[in-house]
Formats: C-alpha cells, structure tokens, sequence
C-alpha cells in the first residue's frame, strides 16, 4: 500500500483543492493531469453525502503531499461539465491522468475506502521499480534507445532474476524483443507478468507498443493512402489507415494529427476507431513526448468544446 502519511488535521495545501469552473476546468483538470492525477469531486449544497465525502476527499488529498490534486465542481452552477461528463447523480468522483479519467466512483465511501482511492490515483501515475536496481533499469533502457537491444534484453532479464515484480524491467524487456522483431516473444514475456503487476501502467504502455509493433506488420505504403485521402477527404478507412501507416513509418506526429482529424470529421466513426487508436499512441510513448502532450491537449479540446 502506498504511504500518503501527513497529519491529518493539517489544512490543505495551497493550490491542492480548488473550486473549479467551466472557465478553468480545461486549465485546473485536462492540462494539469499531465502533471499530476487530479481528482474532480461533483457535488452541490443541497447534496446531504456530499458533505460527508468533501472533507473526507480533502483530508486523503492533503496527505498525499501533493502527489495528488483536487477540483471542486458544484453541478449547479457548472451543467455543461456535468453533461459533457454524463454525470447523473452525486456525489461523482472521477480521477484524471495525462487528460482522461482513469478511475470514478458514485455515491460516499468510508474514509478508508477514499484513502485507497487516492492511492490508486497516485499509482496511476507510475510506480516505483524499487530496491537498488533502478541505476540497472536505467541503464538497460539507455541501451534500447541506443539500440542495442539485445544488451537491454539481457540486461532486463538479469534484472528480473534480482526482482521478478519489476513492472518496468517486464515493459523494458517486451520493448526490446519488439526492437529486435521478435513480436511472438514479446507477447510471450507481457503475458507472462504476475499478475499483480499486469495493470501497472509500463506494462500497459507495453502493450500498447506491441499492439502497434502488430498494426506496423500489416501497414499499407504511406504515399498510396495519402493519395486516396488528398483526393476523397472523407475517406475515413482510408485516413485510418494512413494514420497507421504513418505510425509504422515512425512518424508518430504526423500519424496523431491524421487521427485528430478523423475524431473531428466524425468521432463515432467505426466504434471511436480514432480516439482508440489515439489512446493506444499515447500509451506507447512516454508521457512527456511532444507528440503525447499536444495531442492529448488538442484531443481534449474537441472533447470538452
């Protein structure tokens, strides 16, 4: 379990708890879970549980020490947020990482039951690798952005002999018999994690890169669906599939503002094929990646417009 510690009785930190509004809800949520998971409390003042669970989230977000934040939206006076978010009853919590809600829950919780939920807020962020090995991860992981994947492979692999629950070696490892193209065994090493490291978001990451290592596999020529698309725009397939193409040729950036474009054109078109397939990009690279931060930035603009 995660150790938050604090007093309990202390205030709040300055800038932890805010009121938020539809005006700053882009600014105070969306851009600022790039940073840190926020946790949004929907409530109002005729809301008799709302009072008991407001203090009880204040309390669990002031002794995380701000590894956490919390936004306060009074339903009443902010509608749009609550419909856009199809909020149908409160209270509703929702925790929002890297722009997008990661975890919810309706109605009050026993104080216990809010600690846990911030700590898995927390968790959402990243984990620890833990022990003495993170110098070795960190090499390892130089080594494959180096490309000298074989040596990450290896490295990795020692370093699971020292910690088989090392979320980060398990992701480095996949990501490296991805390099060497070897997808049948990254898929074998992904599904070979315990289980209780099988949700920890490197791995998640690292399934993300496999499913695209699998789309690049299959990938058309980038000029011949760029052709069709200059010529029939509202081609959706056919963008679709230049935005994997796109992908596969390593052009990431190009290939996420294919897939905005898309979403804008029409953002139900094949079951939210582009918003999924832009979730899976984003998961892929690393959270600070340019290409991950304006794109989740201009995604949540179109949704919350």
């Amino acid at each position: 379990m995660l150790e938050l510690g604090g007093n309990t009785d202390a205030a709040p930190q300055a800038g932890l708890i805010r009121d938020v509004t539809e005006a700053d809800f882009m600014t105070e949520v969306i851009e600022a879970s790039n940073e840190v998971p926020v946790i949004v409390d929907f409530w109002a003042p005729w809301c008799g549980p709302c009072k008991t669970l407001g203090p009880a989230l204040e309390a669990a977000v002031t002794k995380a020490r701000g590894a956490v934040r919390m936004a306060k939206v009074n339903i009443d006076e902010n509608q749009a947020i609550a419909a856009q978010l199809r909020i149908q009853s409160i209270p509703t919590v929702y925790a929002f990482w890297k722009g997008q809600p990661v975890d919810g829950f309706q109605g009050a919780l026993s104080a216990s039951q809010v600690d846990e939920f911030v700590a898995r807020a927390v968790q959402a962020a990243g984990g620890d690798a833990g022990g003495g090995l993170d110098e070795a991860i960190e090499a390892a992981e130089e080594m494959l952005e180096q490309g000298a994947a074989a040596d990450a492979a290896q490295t990795f692999a020692a370093i699971l002999q020292e910690d088989d629950k090392s979320a980060r070696a398990y992701a480095g490892m996949v990501r490296a018999y991805i390099a060497l193209e070897d997808i049948d065994q990254a898929e074998a090493i992904l599904n070979g994690a315990p289980a209780e490291i099988s949700n920890a978001p490197e791995l998640e990451a690292a399934h993300a890169a496999l499913e695209l290592a699998r789309q690049a596999a299959n990938a058309g020529p980038v000029d011949a669906f760029k052709a069709t698309v200059e010529a029939e725009p509202d081609n959706h397939q056919a963008r679709f599939d230049l935005a994997q193409a796109l992908q596969a040729a390593g052009r990431s950036e190009e290939a996420v503002d294919e897939l905005l474009e898309l979403f804008r054109r029409d953002r139900e078109w094949n079951d939210e094929a582009a918003k999924k397939q832009l979730f899976t990009i984003f998961d892929a690279l690393k959270p600070t990646d340019p290409v991950v931060q304006n794109g989740r930035r201009k995604l949540s603009s179109m949704i919350f417009a």
